[in-house]
């Protein structure tokens, strides 16, 4: 695993990469802003109000069915038969006036040749929303959301295969940056370049020495313009 800030020179060349993919939250901005926490305690609430618990228990089963299922969202529909819709809409109802514009990404991302793609386990909407907030919407080529990958999320592998399928993605000339580790593994079988932008939970950063992760990059902007320097 290489240095985030001092990428190598040589075979890395971002010039030569065709798509670059991009999850959403807490990797397109700092998870120091806090805006999934408060999609977390929609989670929960939604919880509590559907299985009729009180809030601890609520959040003990969100953070199982997380970590069981991969997101909260597919262990309510595996667990509780539960339709999803009603859920994206719930949890993505958050005040964005947290989040910053980042002009400095928007900047970066205008200088990537390549197409870029955001892939996440949120919705349309609330990517939307959020790259809005950011002042980067205008960049991006396309959104593989939840809903697009048949409500699998990230790892299951299946919705990477669907993702560069739909946008004819050449996966050894694409990378892929995510701020979950286990989620780079299907990338890097596919033979990705990957980059972990780590969270600032224990569990997001005790595998950040794993083989499947080529890069990590504490921040986005200081790593991308670390890129662009070299």
């Amino acid at each position: 695993m290489t240095d985030a800030r001092n990428p190598p020179p040589g075979p890395f060349d971002p010039d030569t990469l065709t798509d670059w993919i991009f999850d959403l939250d807490n990797t397109l901005y700092s998870a120091e802003c806090d805006l999934f926490a408060q999609i977390d305690q929609r989670m929960g609430a939604f919880i509590g109000d559907l299985l009729d618990v009180g809030p601890v228990e609520a959040k003990t089963i969100q953070k199982q069915y997380f970590h069981t299922h991969g997101t909260t969202l597919r262990g309510l529909m595996v667990e509780q038969n539960m339709e999803p819709a009603a859920f994206l809409d719930y949890v993505h109802e958050i005040d964005l006036a947290v989040l910053p514009p980042d002009p400095a990404l928007a900047e970066l991302l205008a200088r990537i040749s390549g197409r870029k793609f955001i892939f996440t386990n949120g919705s349309v909407p609330h990517a939307e929303r959020v790259t809005d907030r950011l002042g980067v919407r205008q960049h991006f080529d396309g959104i593989f959301d939840i809903v697009a990958s048949d409500y699998l999320p990230k790892p299951d592998p299946l919705p990477y295969t669907r993702l560069v399928e739909r946008f004819d993605i050449a996966p050894t000339s694409a990378i892929m940056i995510e701020d979950i580790p286990r989620n780079l593994a299907p990338a890097s079988a596919m033979g990705m370049t990957t980059v972990l932008v780590p969270g600032r939970n224990p569990w997001q950063r005790e595998d950040m020495d794993a083989p499947h992760i080529d890069f990590v990059a504490e921040d986005l902007v200081d790593w991308l313009t670390g890129l662009f320097a070299a």
